[in-house]
C-alpha cells in the first residue's frame, strides 16, 4: 500500500481505529467495506466496488443489522442518492467524510450531483473548517456540518533520538550527492503530489534564491509539476541546494522526514483545488520537523502558530525567509520547537482520540438525527 492517496490512507487507519474500538466494546458494532488500490488501477476497481457496497448496504438495512453508514469521501457517498429512500425508510442515518478535492472537483457534471448527495445525508463530517465552507457553498446546510480532523498513526514514524544521526542516516538511504547540506546549515524538505495548488515551484523560484547558500531544500513525490521545478531550478542555477527527489519509499520518507530540519509547504491558491487538510504536516511534526507553511484553506486547521510550525501569508516570500531563517544558527530553538510539533501531534491527532471524536459524531446522528456542533 505504499502507493495510494492521502485520502485511502485516512480511511484505512480510521477503519483500523474503530475497528479496535468495537473488538473492546460491548455496544458497538462495526462492519466496514474496502477498496485497496494503488492509483493506477483505481479507476478500474471503482465501480466493482461501489456497486458491492451498495449490495452490502442494502442488505444491512433489510436485515435491519446497521444504524449508521459512514461513507469515507463523497465518491462513495454517492451510494446515498439511489439508497436514500430505502435507508430512510428502515432508519438508518447516512454520513460522509469530506476530505477537500471530493468536493471541489471541477467538473460540471460532478458539481451538478454533489448537492444531491448532501441531501441525501443526515451528516457532513468535513476534515477542516475550509474543505466545510466548501460543502456550505456546494449546498450542504449548516445543521449537517460538524468538523472531525484527520489523525495519525502515532507508531508509524518514530522521533529522531538524535539530529546528526538523522541527517547522516538520510544522506545514506537516499544516497549522498556532494555538497550535502552543511552539519551547522538547515535542511527543508517538501513532501506530497507535485500539483500547482502545493506551490514548490513559486518556492523555488521566489524564496530559495533569498536565503543564505547554507540553507538546503529537498523535494520529494512526483506529479505534473515536476518538469517545472526542475526547470526552475535549473533557470536559478540552485542544483547545489536544491534536490528533487521524485517518488521516494516509505522507509527514505521516514529518514526524510526526520533528518530535515523544517517541512516546507508553501500552497498558492487555486481556484477549484483546495488542501483540504495536510497529512504530511502531521507526519513531519511526529518526526519533530516544524512546519512553516501557508496561512490557506485546511492548513490552518493542522498548524497551530508558534506551537507545531509558523503560518505565513501565502505567497510572501519575504514572510517564508523570515519564518525560516530564524532557525538558522538556533539549534536550541530548533530542538524546542521540534519537541512542540511532537507533542501537539500526538495529543491532538493520534486517530484513537480522531476515532473516538467519530463515534461521539455518530451516535449523535442516530439519536438526533444530526451530528452536534463542530468541533473545530
Amino acid at each position: 500500500m505504499a502507493n495510494v492517496g492521502g485520502m485511502q490512507r485516512v480511511a484505512l487507519k480510521l477503519h483500523e481505529s474503530l475497528d479496535a474500538k468495537a473488538a473492546h466494546s460491548e455496544t458497538l458494532t462495526y462492519n466496514s467495506y474496502l477498496l485497496r488500490s494503488p492509483w493506477r488501477t483505481l479507476h478500474v476497481k471503482v465501480p466493482f466496488f461501489l456497486a458491492g457496497a451498495a449490495w452490502r448496504i442494502a442488505r444491512a438495512a433489510w436485515r435491519d443489522s446497521v444504524d449508521v453508514v459512514l461513507f469515507s469521501s463523497m465518491v462513495t457517498a454517492a451510494l446515498a442518492v439511489p439508497l436514500r429512500g430505502l435507508l430512510r425508510r428502515n432508519g438508518v442515518r447516512t454520513a460522509a467524510i469530506v476530505h477537500g478535492l471530493d468536493v471541489t472537483k471541477p467538473v460540471p457534471p460532478y458539481q451538478w450531483f454533489v448537492p444531491k448527495v448532501f441531501a441525501a445525508l443526515d451528516a457532513v463530517l468535513p476534515v477542516s473548517r475550509s474543505t466545510g465552507q466548501a460543502c456550505l457553498d456546494r449546498g450542504a446546510t449548516p445543521d449537517q456540518l460538524c468538523v472531525v480532523p484527520n489523525g495519525i498513526d502515532v507508531d508509524r514514524f518514530q522521533s529522531p533520538k538524535n539530529r546528526s544521526e538523522a541527517r547522516t542516516a538520510l544522506e545514506d538511504g537516499l544516497g549522498a550527492v556532494p555538497p550535502s547540506p552543511p552539519p551547522d546549515g538547515l535542511l527543508l524538505c517538501s513532501v506530497g503530489r507535485q500539483v500547482k495548488r502545493k506551490g514548490t515551484a513559486w518556492f523555488v523560484d521566489t524564496v530559495v534564491p533569498r536565503l543564505p547558500d547554507d540553507v538546503h531544500y529537498w523535494i520529494a513525490g512526483d506529479g505534473p509539476q515536476l518538469s517545472a521545478i526542475r526547470d526552475t531550478v535549473d533557470r536559478h542555477g540552485l542544483h547545489d541546494r536544491v534536490r528533487v527527489l521524485g517518488r521516494i519509499s516509505n522507509e527514505n520518507l521516514a529518514r526524510l522526514y526526520r533528518g530535515s530540519d523544517l517541512f516546507v509547504m508553501p500552497n498558492v491558491p487555486v481556484e477549484n483545488d483546495m488542501e483540504g487538510f495536510g497529512i504530511v504536516l502531521l507526519e513531519a511534526g511526529q518526526c519533530g520537523t516544524p512546519a512553516i507553511a501557508s496561512r490557506l484553506e485546511g492548513i490552518q486547521d493542522v498548524i497551530t502558530d508558534g506551537v507545531n510550525g509558523h503560518l505565513v501569508p501565502p505567497e510572501d516570500p519575504d514572510a517564508f525567509a523570515t519564518a525560516i531563517t530564524q532557525y538558522r544558527g538556533a539549534p536550541d530553538a530548533l530542538d524546542a520547537a521540534a519537541q512542540r510539533a511532537i507533542d501537539h501531534t500526538e495529543q491532538t491527532f493520534g486517530w484513537a482520540a480522531v476515532a473516538e471524536s467519530y463515534l461521539d459524531t455518530l451516535r449523535a446522528v442516530w439519536t438526533e438525527g444530526r451530528p452536534p456542533r463542530s468541533r473545530s
